[in-house]
Formats: structure tokens, C-alpha cells, sequence
């Protein structure tokens, strides 16, 4: 019987793990560990499913825009790659993720950009870029973009106070009960269109994102987010576009099921098709997330009290999810090999107490010097790693 994450391109195959049409021991062995593996197959067929959910929705052709959220993994040949398929553009959140997906072939105007807490010194570099697509967060944005070159359009990013993240995880939320530093919130909103036309700005762009690694269950939520800002975008005449944010989530543990996008699209459709209104998504994790592996070697193996502990050669600050958001990444041996199941942690190699991948999973016996892979690892992963106990090496490849 198949478990719950395998597929056509993520399976056993006589007994070996195969990934992207790779055999994982092979790719160890020649490769070393601890290191990363994407696959652009699956990084397609993701982006795909997008296109086609939100053009059966009805925003077919110009009508809708993938951009892919780039902090999730700025591989720079994942991100040429990306360009290469004419399939979406970027969503980047500093001045130095513009300059890297640039450096990568895209265009200014094939960028959005939202971010927060910006300097003078980040505006001045991105005002000079002809056609970035500029969102503003706050009404300091507003002013210091209105500055540096009046008669522009800008998108604003709103704050409706309600969110949304996998399995309620308030870790995941952008927005909520409790303030946060994201957007325009509905007080401001007037303020912030005085400042808009003080300074010549038309804001033709509406961007909210509110939270992270949403599912199905979790879609009447992300309904709820969604009517809370028609309440802004139905004030604003100029408004051309909706930029929805990201946070499709993907399956974690085995009781996950996929997002489905058709309910996903038809949300969208029910409330911007008659509007009239382009629609934007930047997702990250739907896109990379279940693309990559971290395939790493198993260090030791022993037991400690009543606990079996696994420990491999990579830490959490390779990979921070787990241990700062609580989404688990499953560990799946190279080889599956004969024998029953044990409950087993599997830990990293850093002397911190959170350096913990997976608590009491069961997997079949694991040995020393064995290859263990790590899924969902395609994101969030080695963009926000960290040579914390200097143990921040670690390799990246794009399986074509």
C-alpha cells in the first residue's frame, strides 16, 4: 500500500525511494548531504493547476496573473527557470529580491513588490526601476513613493483584521484579533487615499495577504478574509486588480488532504467576476514546497531511556518550519527495508533543544551512515537557513 505522500514522481520503486525520476541513494552518493533537490517538473505541473483552476473560474487569458512569491526559495536557477516557462512572474518583499530576480532575467514590470518597514535607502533603489509594480503597506509608503516620483499607479495592501492559516495555527497568520504591522487598516483607509491623491498616486491594485499554508477545511475562513475587503475595494473607483496574496498550503501529515482549487477558484469567482477585477495570486509554498527534498545521512542511531533517537547531519536552521511553525516535514528512508515499524524521533545535529525534525514517527530500523529524506522541503527552507553553530553548509540542485 502506497502512503499517504507518494506520487507519480515521488514513490518507491522496487524498494528505492525515487524522486523527479532519480534514484535518492544515487543522488547522495554523488551529491553528499545535507542537500536540497527541486524538482521543475513538479514546479510546472503545480504552476499549471493554478492556471487552469482559475481560468475554469472564468479569469482566462489577461484576466489573472501568477506571481511567485520568491522568498520561499530564490535558487537562482529555480527562479531562471521559472522565466524560462513564461508561466508567472514574481512577488519579491525587498530591495534585494528585486535585484536578484532581475539578475534572473526578469523585467521590473514582471515584479510585484510589497513589503514593510521599508528605509529611505530601500526606496530610493526600487524608485529607480522603471514599471515595478509597487504596492504600498503603510501610509509612510504611500508618502515616501508619492515623493520620489508623483502621477504613478500604486496597489495599496490592506489589513482587514481577520486571517487565516493552516489548521488555526495563529503562527501562520498575517492578520487577525491580535495588531499587526501588515497593511491599511479600514480607519486608515480614508487617510491613506488622501495621501494617494495628494501626491498624484491612482490606486489601481488592492493587495491583502493574510495568512499561510491554508487547505481545504480551512477555505470558509479564507472566504471570510475575502468579504472583509470587498469593503475596501468597493471603495476605490480606480481599482483594476486584486492581488488575493498567497498561502496555498500543501499536504503535511497524513490526515491532509490537497487544497481543492476548484473551490479555491470559485470563491474568487463569486465575488470578482462580476467586478469586473483582475485577479493576482503569489503563492509560494503551492508552488515549491512539495517540488524539493532535503536528502540527508543518518549520523547515529540509539536509544535513550524509553525514546529511539535518529540523528542526521543537518539541523533545524537548515529548515526552520518545524521548529518555528510547527509544520512537520516526513522523514522517508532512501531504501525501505524488511521489518516492523518503530517509533522513532529524528533530530538534527545543532546543540539547541528545538533541534527536533519529526517526534515519535514510526519508521522501519534505520542504520548509521543510511540515507533519510526529508519532503515538503522546497520552501522556507534554504531561503531562511541560518549558519547558527556554524552548520550552515548545504547544496542546492534543480532536477530538469
Amino acid at each position: 500500500m502506497n502512503a499517504w505522500w507518494e506520487r507519480g514522481d515521488l514513490c518507491f520503486s522496487n524498494g528505492l525511494l525515487m524522486f523527479a525520476d532519480r534514484i535518492v541513494e544515487d543522488l547522495a552518493r554523488q551529491y553528499g548531504s545535507p542537500s536540497f533537490f527541486y524538482s521543475a517538473r513538479r514546479i510546472s505541473e503545480n504552476i499549471g493547476r493554478l492556471h487552469t483552476a482559475l481560468g475554469g473560474a472564468g479569469f482566462g487569458g489577461n484576466l489573472h496573473r501568477v506571481n511567485y512569491a520568491m522568498k520561499a526559495n530564490r535558487f537562482a536557477p529555480l527562479l531562471t527557470f521559472l522565466k524560462t516557462t513564461g508561466l508567472c512572474m514574481i512577488d519579491a518583499c525587498s530591495p534585494q529580491e528585486v535585484e536578484h530576480a532581475i539578475s534572473c532575467g526578469f523585467r521590473p514590470d514582471e515584479i510585484s513588490f510589497t513589503a514593510t518597514s521599508l528605509s529611505d535607502r530601500d526606496f530610493d533603489r526600487l524608485s529607480r526601476l522603471d514599471g515595478l509594480i509597487m504596492n504600498c503597506d503603510s501610509l509612510y509608503a504611500i508618502q515616501q513613493w508619492g515623493e520620489r516620483g508623483a502621477g504613478r499607479s500604486i496597489g495599496i495592501r490592506i489589513n482587514p483584521a481577520v486571517g487565516v492559516g493552516r489548521a488555526q495555527n495563529e503562527l501562520l497568520q498575517y492578520s487577525g484579533g491580535r495588531t499587526t504591522k501588515f497593511g491599511i487598516y479600514r480607519e486608515q483607509f480614508e487617510e491613506a487615499r488622501g495621501l494617494a491623491a495628494r501626491y498624484g498616486l491612482t490606486i489601481e491594485r488592492v493587495h491583502f495577504h493574510t495568512g499561510c499554508g491554508y487547505l481545504t477545511p480551512q477555505l470558509p475562513a479564507w472566504e471570510k478574509v475575502i468579504e472583509e475587503c470587498l469593503w475596501f475595494i468597493d471603495q476605490l473607483e480606480t481599482v483594476k486588480t486584486v492581488n488575493v496574496g498567497g498561502g496555498l498550503g500543501v499536504p503535511h501529515v497524513d490526515r491532509d488532504e490537497p487544497l481543492d482549487l476548484g473551490l479555491w477558484a470559485g470563491i474568487l469567482k463569486n465575488h470578482f467576476l462580476s467586478r469586473k477585477l483582475k485577479i493576482e495570486v503569489e503563492p509560494g509554498d503551492y508552488l515549491v514546497k512539495d517540488a524539493g527534498l532535503l536528502v540527508l545521512t543518518v549520523n547515529q542511531v540509539e536509544k535513550k531511556k524509553d525514546t529511539l533517537f535518529v540523528g542526521v547531519d543537518a539541523g533545524f536552521n537548515l529548515a526552520v518550519e518545524p521548529a518555528v511553525y510547527g509544520l512537520p516535514f516526513q522523514p522517508v528512508p532512501a531504501r525501505r527495508r524488511e521489518g516492523d515499524e518503530i517509533r522513532t524521533t529524528v533530530v538534527g545535529n545543532i546543540n539547541e533543544a528545538l533541534d527536533i525534525w519529526y517526534s515519535d514517527i514510526p519508521l522501519p530500523p534505520m542504520r548509521s551512515r543510511d540515507c533519510l529524506s526529508l519532503i515538503n522541503a522546497g520552501a522556507y527552507s534554504s531561503s531562511m537557513s541560518s549558519n547558527h553553530c556554524m552548520r550552515g553548509e548545504f547544496k542546492e540542485y534543480l532536477l530538469l
